[in-house]
């Protein structure tokens, strides 16, 4: 038996739509996937799967940089 869906309309600005699907698109996902798995990971988490503050980070200096760099990357 199908899952009864529900559909959900939003506004957003046709550049950052644009740019965002380009980038959906290379994954194989469409807007409405990637929608899907968000909400997916605030259902799993009970929270936004990214942080939300007003409080920025502190800036890296540049050995921090290089540490975050070889964490993420490997050896330069």
């Amino acid at each position: 038996m199908p899952q009864a869906t529900t559909t959900f309309k939003t506004t957003v600005p046709n550049a950052r739509f644009k740019k965002a699907n380009a980038v959906l698109q290379k994954l194989g996902l469409s807007a409405g996937d990637a929608f899907n798995l968000m909400l997916a990971q605030i259902e799993i988490h009970k929270a936004l799967p990214f942080a939300v503050s007003l409080q920025p980070k502190p800036l890296l200096n540049a050995d921090e940089q290089a540490d975050e760099w070889t964490k993420s990357y490997g050896a330069y």
